[in-house]
């Protein structure tokens, strides 16, 4: 496809192939680190529901109450579960289920695998906005201060294994500080519960995640409490919670943190609409960061040029820009022009076509790294 020629739809291979000729032509691009650092969540759809022996009465409880979970995974949305467009699916929750099994753990758990079709099938024909597996990566600073001393929960430490528990059952993927000396030093009991972000972003760095998630806990008279705040992007949410153990608490967190992002991101049926994205600075590293991306608006590229790329995408404005964010691409100003498109070149004899070709449409949406 020529730099500036008519406008053509593409093949799944002939995307790439002209993708791959237009990046060797344009060699002064740099391949350059991504600064998006989105996961993909991994089993998504699968819910590991704590449970008290392995009675049918047991199974069947615990099942009703994996489908409340991942409902509230999927959607963020306190009220979802109990939406009248979900009473079928919560009579015979089989419909949607794959496959379970106990675990012996610890914790003892219902572990419930959902098919991710026939759910999504569900959730949709229900009405509910859905909150794609692509996620911001959080870096959670937890500081717990109980009877046995204060500490910063590290990476390694036995300490993150409730913290990375109740992130998975929230769908939420959490990442979590070194706990060096360093680090103790600045995460503070003070900078944890302060509104002033930028002592733990510049901890933060090395870790390249999207949003900061700040928790002080503590344990008075036997129950614990803890006080949030999460930073993503210009975005501030903040709250206080309670549980009756670590673990309770760190799922009140997750789950609270969960509803906040959630909205942000969700993809709304009905509101959607289809719109054309222009992307420009491409390389090849960006072309499947962005792909990934754009995998809950149903992304298709229809065209490349040189850095330029084209996606039609189903989504509003609002929902692809908060996406676009975790991969810190900018939006370009509308009164920046377009790029140029060449004049119809005239026949061999000097006349002008009499059809001309059809030019690409002007995207909605323009966005570049």
């Amino acid at each position: 496809m020529s730099s500036c020629g008519q406008f053509q739809p593409l093949s799944s291979s002939g995307i790439f192939h002209a993708f791959f000729s237009s990046y060797l032509f344009v060699g002064c691009l740099s391949l350059v680190s991504l600064t998006s650092h989105a996961e993909t969540v991994k089993n998504l759809y699968q819910v590991r529901q704590p449970v008290s022996g392995q009675s049918a009465e047991v199974r069947d409880q615990a099942t009703q109450a994996a489908l409340d979970t991942l409902v509230l995974r999927l959607t963020g949305d306190p009220k979802a579960p109990q939406n009248p467009g979900l009473a079928a699916i919560r009579k015979d929750p089989q419909q949607i289920i794959s496959q379970y099994g106990f675990d012996a753990g610890p914790p003892e758990v219902l572990k419930v695998d959902f098919d991710p079709a026939t759910t999504e099938q569900a959730l949709r024909r229900a009405g509910l906005s859905l909150w794609g597996a692509n996620r911001p990566s959080i870096l959670g600073w937890w500081l717990s201060d109980s009877t046995e001393g204060s500490g910063l929960v590290g990476d390694a430490q036995a300490s993150a294994a409730p913290l990375r528990r109740a992130a998975q059952h929230r769908g939420l993927p959490l990442r979590l500080p070194l706990g060096d000396l360093s680090e103790q030093l600045v995460a503070t009991a003070p900078t944890l519960e302060g509104n002033d972000p930028a002592p733990l972003h510049n901890a933060s760095e090395r870790y390249g995640a999207d949003a900061l998630l700040a928790v002080h806990a503590r344990e008075e008279g036997g129950q614990w409490q803890a006080k949030w705040h999460l930073w993503l992007g210009d975005q501030k949410e903040a709250g206080s919670v309670q549980g009756a153990d670590v673990p309770a608490l760190a799922d009140a967190v997750m789950l609270a943190v969960s509803e906040r992002m959630a909205p942000r991101f969700v993809v709304k049926p009905g509101v959607s609409s289809e719109q054309l994205l222009e992307v420009q600075g491409m390389t090849l590293e960006r072309y499947a960061a962005l792909g990934h991306l754009l995998e809950p608006f149903g992304g298709h590229l229809v065209s490349v040029d040189g850095d330029h790329i084209i996606y039609r995408v189903n989504g509003s404005a609002e929902q692809l820009k908060a996406q676009l964010s975790l991969a810190k691409l900018q939006e370009v100003p509308a009164g920046e022009a377009p790029v140029p498109v060449a004049p119809v070149p005239p026949t061999a004899d000097g006349a002008v076509p009499a059809v001309a070709p059809v030019l690409a449409p002007v995207p909605q949406l323009r966005f570049r790294w």
